[in-house]
């Protein structure tokens, strides 16, 4: 048989675990309180962990864990993921990248692209990233993938009002929306 499990702390008694529990949001956390009542009221470990759905194992691992750390110790914690690829101070040169955009004679592009950006920031800071986290990525710095159409960078504006000014489509176009227009 094993010893049995000794909650050293005090300030909550099995009603108060109970009663904290009631008010709680993390279902985990619950189970965990709930199992630690159980065994504060005399009952075996391996009927309290099996009453609320886990190991006797990982229910000493929680009697451990209240001891140390109290409630906050027994609700779920997030785990830190994956270390960020770039730096922030990269991130804000993105930043900077995208909202400038590109130089065509340099990138070869007019517009930046999910996959024109992979490969400018694999050429910058040797990462390499698929293009829907290049997506994420826009979204994260508070860009979106939309853009207007592109610019031709041979285009004369002079010669555009030129021709607005005496092409009879235009001037038909323009009658044609002035007619529309109430008054």
């Amino acid at each position: 048989m094993a010893p049995p499990l000794e909650i050293t702390r005090t300030e909550h008694t099995a009603s108060a675990l109970r009663a904290l529990s009631a008010k709680c949001s993390d279902a985990a956390q619950v189970r965990r309180m709930l199992a630690l009542a159980l065994v504060m009221e005399g009952r075996p470990r391996t009927e309290a962990a099996v009453q609320n759905g886990m190991d006797r194992q990982t229910l000493r691992d929680w009697v451990h864990r209240y001891n140390e750390a109290g409630i906050e110790g027994l609700k779920s914690r997030k785990s830190p993921g994956r270390e960020a690829l770039l730096t922030p101070e990269q991130m804000a040169e993105l930043r900077d990248l995208v909202i400038k955009g590109p130089d065509p004679a340099t990138h070869k592009v007019v517009r930046w692209r999910c996959v024109d950006l992979a490969a400018e920031i694999k050429c910058r800071w040797q990462v390499e990233v698929h293009e829907s986290t290049i997506g994420k990525w826009l979204h994260a710095l508070g860009l979106r993938r939309l853009q207007p159409r592109p610019v031709n960078p041979k285009k004369d504006a002079a010669g555009e009002t030129a021709f607005k000014k005496t092409s009879p489509l235009w001037r038909a176009r323009r009658s044609r929306a002035a007619r529309l227009q109430p008054r």
